[in-house]
C-alpha cells in the first residue's frame, strides 16, 4: 500500500498510533510516521511547531480526519510535515489515570455530521446517554441523526411501542431517526442517502451493532481493516480505535471506539439549557430571564412548558442531571 509520496502532498488521517498514522491519497491509504517538527497551520499563513515531539504532545495535533501535508523523507518514509486548518473538531474529556485529572481527547476533526447509534433491544437504548451526543454536536453547530439497529428485534416485541414513543421525542425537535436491520437489510438505501457527500462520524456505546452497520454499507471492509494491520504490523490495542473508511470519493465514515460513557468537554453547565433544542426557545421567557436555573424558580418558562407538554419530561429530568453532573 505504500507508495512514492512528492513533496507536500495532501491527504487526509485514517487512522493513528502512537508512532505511526494512515493517510488516504485518492482512495489509496498509505502509513506515515509523523515529523518531530509538526507544523500546524493556522489558516493565516502563520504556523507554530510543535516543540515536544512526544506521544502526550502529538495525541491532540494530529487526528482522524485532519487534512496534512506528506513528504517523502531521503529513506523513502513518508513523513507527516504539516496539520492544515481544522473546520472543527469533536472533543471528549478523558482521565490521564483513574482517579486523575481530566483533559481533552481530541475524537476526530472536520466533521460534517454525527451518527449517534443506538440498538433497538440487547442493549436497550440509553436515552440519557443520547442526550449527552446531541449536546457535544449542539456544542460544535453539527447536525445529528440518530440510527436505530437491531430492528428485527422489535418484530412481536411489546417493547416496540415505547421505543417508537421515545424516538418520537427526538424526531418532533428534529432530529432525523433512521431504522435499520442488518440481519434484514432495513434501512440502509436511507442511510446512504444521509450519509452520500459528507464526513459522518458514527457514536455509539459496545454493542450496538456498529460494526454490522458498517460491514453492511462498507463491502469488504473486514479484508481491508486486516489489510492496514498487517502492514503496521500493530495490534488493535495501539491505536486510537478510530477510523476513517471510505465508501466512495466522496463519502466518508469516522468509526468511533464503543464505549459505556462519554465525557463531555468545554461544555459549561450554565450554557447548558441552549444544547437542548426542546429546552432552547423559552429561553429568556422566565421571571429571572437569563438567570433562571429551570429548577425551582417562580415563574419559569421551561418548566411550565414541561407541564404542558410542550417539553418531554424524561428530556428535562436528563438535562438537570447533566447539569448536575457538571456542578459536582
Amino acid at each position: 500500500m505504500n507508495t512514492s509520496i512528492t513533496s507536500n502532498r495532501m491527504g487526509i488521517v485514517s487512522f493513528k498510533s502512537t508512532s505511526h498514522c494512515g493517510v488516504l491519497f485518492d482512495g489509496q491509504e498509505v502509513v506515515c510516521q509523523i515529523s518531530r517538527n509538526l507544523r500546524l497551520s493556522d489558516g493565516n499563513n502563520h504556523q507554530k511547531k510543535v516543540v515536544n515531539s512526544s506521544a502526550r504532545s502529538l495525541e491532540n495535533s494530529v487526528v482522524v480526519g485532519d487534512q496534512v501535508l506528506v513528504q517523502n523523507h531521503h529513506a523513502g518514509q513518508p513523513i507527516i510535515m504539516e496539520r492544515l486548518p481544522r473546520q472543527n473538531q469533536l472533543s471528549r474529556s478523558s482521565a490521564t489515570r483513574p482517579g486523575g485529572q481530566m483533559i481533552e481527547q481530541v475524537m476526530a476533526s472536520n466533521v460534517d455530521q454525527v451518527i449517534a447509534v443506538f440498538a433497538a433491544a440487547n442493549p436497550e437504548p440509553k436515552w440519557n446517554l443520547l442526550d449527552r451526543y446531541l449536546v457535544m454536536a449542539e456544542a460544535v453547530d453539527l447536525p445529528v441523526s440518530i440510527v436505530i439497529t437491531k430492528m428485527d428485534l422489535m418484530e412481536q416485541n411489546p417493547a416496540s411501542n415505547e421505543l417508537y414513543e421515545s424516538l418520537a421525542v427526538y424526531q418532533k425537535i428534529g432530529y432525523p431517526v433512521l431504522l435499520t436491520s442488518s440481519v434484514k437489510n432495513i434501512g440502509f438505501d436511507d442511510l446512504h442517502q444521509a450519509l452520500k457527500g459528507k464526513n459522518s462520524v458514527l457514536i455509539g456505546k459496545s454493542g450496538v451493532g456498529k460494526t454490522s452497520l458498517l460491514n453492511s454499507l462498507i463491502p469488504g471492509l473486514d479484508s481491508r481493516v486486516n489489510e492496514v494491520n498487517s502492514i503496521t504490523g500493530k495490534g488493535r490495542h495501539t491505536t486510537s480505535a478510530m477510523r476513517l473508511l471510505s465508501i466512495d470519493d466522496q463519502t466518508f465514515l469516522i468509526d468511533s471506539p464503543g464505549t459505556r460513557e462519554y465525557g463531555l468537554w468545554d461544555i459549561d453547565p450554565y450554557d447548558l439549557d441552549w444544547y437542548f433544542r426542546d429546552i432552547r426557545p423559552f429561553l429568556g421567557n422566565c421571571k429571572f430571564k437569563l438567570d433562571c436555573q429551570h429548577e425551582d424558580e417562580p415563574g419559569c418558562a421551561v418548566r411550565k412548558a414541561v407541564m404542558d407538554s410542550q417539553i418531554d419530561p424524561r428530556r428535562y429530568q436528563s438535562y438537570l442531571r447533566l447539569k448536575e453532573d457538571f456542578l459536582l
